[in-house]
């Protein structure tokens, strides 16, 4: 048994010891999976002007990372239906854990901490059932799974914590699927819908598209610090419907949908592949990698301001009062809310949809 005074020493020798932070991984702006012109998959930290920070490899195609809030580690999920999720420090490039999804269950490739970082969530479908459901890790206990509770729907796809960092915003597509496949198995069924749900409560809300627009597939989420929340969607009927594919979403309050002109709506095809807040939270904007444009809206209103076409942009994220944004072909841009935008910088990579930003610079 250690003695009372020596065990109270090493307490407070653990606590002064400094504690690793980002800035010992170069100060990431944001995470963002890649591919190399090898064809080696990466999961890489950004800095605001899109400079190289690290480069970690990943065994197999990423999709999104999740950012521990304090400490320099970095969660990269494989692309739906990927079935594992890499525990990396981002300082050191060592693999800390992995996650395995249970059996008869696969990832849909986003995750995200709450809890000041205590607890990890990620969105998973269960194969048998069709249903969605999040899975609770403890990082402190070495990513055990430690439990889970209902998506609220069916295909959650993206989750993000909301302000008060003890509940998710899930966006639950609707697209039922099975193992180790994309197919859609529920076209003339589906029913997305956004659901709040808490690991002490459950379901705690559930907000849904007006019927005519169930075949709209709600599957990534921005959030504003005033838990303000966009989210894209991808239309699974012709692509020649105009339909909104950019929403906004406030507890409480009914949802809101974007408004453009038929021409801009048409020339996304149907598809919104990520969402994104400027950096002052007044625009939100989507991106179409198959129309090749970026459409930028009002935050409040959700009306059109501006758009910008350029070949399969992918990702976008906040950026002093604009946006940061990828395409697929290594270049990243500095794009502002009336559409303007400059090279920052290119890669010799390929960017995935996603550029993460980083809370705990």
């Amino acid at each position: 048994m250690i003695p009372r005074r020596a065990f109270l020493a090493s307490l407070a020798a653990a606590a002064a010891a400094p504690r690793a932070s980002w800035a010992d991984a170069g100060a990431p702006a944001y995470l963002a999976a890649a591919r190399d012109a090898s064809g080696a998959f990466a999961l890489c930290g950004l800095s605001a002007a899109g400079a190289l920070r690290f480069r970690l490899p990943l065994p197999d195609r990423g999709h999104a990372a999740a950012a521990h809030p304090t400490r320099p580690e970095a969660v990269g999920f494989a692309r739906r239906p990927g079935r594992f999720a890499l525990v990396i420090d981002c300082a050191t490039g060592r693999q800390t854990a992995r996650l395995d999804a249970p059996e008869g269950r696969h990832f849909y490739g986003h995750g995200a901490f709450l809890e000041g970082g205590t607890l990890l969530a990620t969105s998973e479908n269960d194969f048998a059932s069709g249903a969605g459901v999040i899975g609770l890790w403890a990082p402190d206990e070495g990513y055990a799974r430690i439990g889970e509770l209902p998506s609220g729907g069916i295909g959650p796809h993206e989750i993000l914590t909301l302000p008060d960092d003890r509940s998710l915003l899930v966006a639950n597509g609707g697209l039922r699927t099975g193992p180790g496949s994309r197919e859609v198995l529920n076209l003339d069924t589906m029913r997305p819908n956004l659901a709040v749900v808490s690991p002490d409560r459950g379901v705690v809300e559930v907000s849904e598209l007006p019927e005519p627009l169930w075949p709209n597939s709600i599957r990534h989420l921005a959030l504003r610090p005033d838990g303000l929340a966009g989210f894209a969607m991808q239309w699974q009927r012709d692509v020649a419907d105009p339909v909104p594919l950019l929403g906004l979403w406030q507890a409480g309050q009914p949802l809101r949908l974007s408004e453009a002109p038929p021409a801009r709506t048409l020339a996304m095809q149907g598809y919104a592949g990520s969402v994104a807040f400027s950096g002052d939270g007044q625009a939100v904007a989507i991106t179409s990698p198959r129309g090749g444009e970026v459409q930028i809206f009002d935050a409040e209103t959700a009306t059109l301001r501006a758009h910008w076409r350029r070949a399969d942009i992918c990702g976008l994220a906040p950026r002093g009062v604009g946006f940061l944004a990828s395409d697929g072909m290594g270049g990243l841009f500095a794009l502002e809310a009336d559409g303007t935008a400059e090279p920052l910088a290119r890669h010799e990579a390929s960017w995935d949809n996603h550029l993460v930003p980083v809370r705990g610079v």
